[in-house]
């Protein structure tokens, strides 16, 4: 992955960078009583999901294709980590989202709750108040839901992509306020489980992947 790839891929991947202008088109989603049901579901669902490790594949918004293991646990950490011939390692923990580069000794860090993908990480998630719903759609068999913070949409959309019956996280993607989007989804999926909580933890000087079952 060179330079370019990796700055086009970092603000979608996890949203808008400080100082970006707010989209004028994010409004809240008029919403029905049968969307606002399933808004009630989804709700529990992802509140009741503390841990999650899956394969995932992420198309980027140049098209290029990586795939990897995904480790969540809720609240506040993820864990990405991506196949060879990848250099890319993505970490959240303590507050932090650390996106580091080994190519090109490149980190990033970034406050987790100014990104899309903190909503998703947050305890006792409320889809209203702090955050609102800005579109849903409901396909036979699934339901998208697009979120933003609401003191700060600029940051980016999150969409959350389920399968229905019963509820199961599939898909994600992130969309930064030049609507450039990285799609991630999710297979293999394997929910509950304790992990090592070194998965979590960006250690300065990282070349190898960290491997934990």
């Amino acid at each position: 992955m060179n330079r370019r790839t990796l700055l086009l891929l970092l603000p979608s991947l996890i949203g808008a960078l400080p100082g970006r202008p707010a989209r004028a088109d994010l409004r809240p989603a008029a919403l029905t009583e049968a969307d606002r049901a399933d808004v009630a579901r989804i709700e529990a669902y992802l509140n009741g999901l503390r841990t999650l490790k899956a394969r995932f594949l992420q198309i980027a918004p140049d098209g290029a294709q990586t795939t990897g293991t995904a480790w969540v646990q809720r609240p506040g950490r993820l864990r990405f980590e991506y196949d060879p011939p990848s250099p890319i390692l993505l970490v959240a923990g303590h507050g932090l989202l650390v996106f580091h580069d080994q190519q090109l000794k490149q980190t990033t860090n970034l406050p987790l709750g100014a990104t899309p993908l903190g909503l998703l990480l947050q305890d006792n998630l409320q889809l209203s108040g702090d955050v609102t719903i800005t579109g849903m759609v409901r396909d036979p068999g699934q339901i998208q839901i697009t979120l933003v913070r609401t003191a700060s949409p600029g940051d980016g959309t999150l969409t959350l992509v389920f399968a229905d019956t019963p509820l199961a996280l599939r898909q994600w993607w992130v969309e930064d306020a030049q609507q450039r989007e990285t799609r991630v989804s999710l297979f293999d999926v394997r929910l509950g489980g304790t992990f090592d909580q070194d998965l979590f933890v960006y250690v300065e000087g990282f070349t190898q992947p960290h491997r934990h079952d």
